[in-house]
């Protein structure tokens, strides 16, 4: 078993490998998400001056929520995996 401590630390590059696959995977989906809403290949940049406010806030929002969502289930699956492996869990 291991300490709470010992285990964040142990945890921690876990974490890192997650956010960056959690980058990637969500930055696909948003990719297609966008496509099907906007019909468009590419959303909008925030200095486009052809996209009004509404359509680049909303794309940031929605990559947004794509990526927390995204990020969300793959720390929490790390963190399972993590806790079957060694008996502790790293968050706490």
């Amino acid at each position: 078993m291991t300490s709470s401590k010992g285990a964040k630390l142990v945890y921690r590059p876990i974490g890192l490998l997650g956010g960056v696959l959690a980058g990637v995977i969500s930055g696909a989906v948003f990719k297609q998400v966008w496509k099907r809403v906007s019909n468009e290949d590419d959303a909008p940049d925030a200095l486009q001056s052809e996209y009004r406010m509404r359509e680049v806030v909303l794309a940031a929002a929605l990559q947004g929520a794509i990526f927390a969502a995204t990020k969300a289930a793959i720390d929490r699956a790390g963190a399972r995996g993590f806790t079957k492996l060694t008996g502790s869990w790293p968050g706490d």
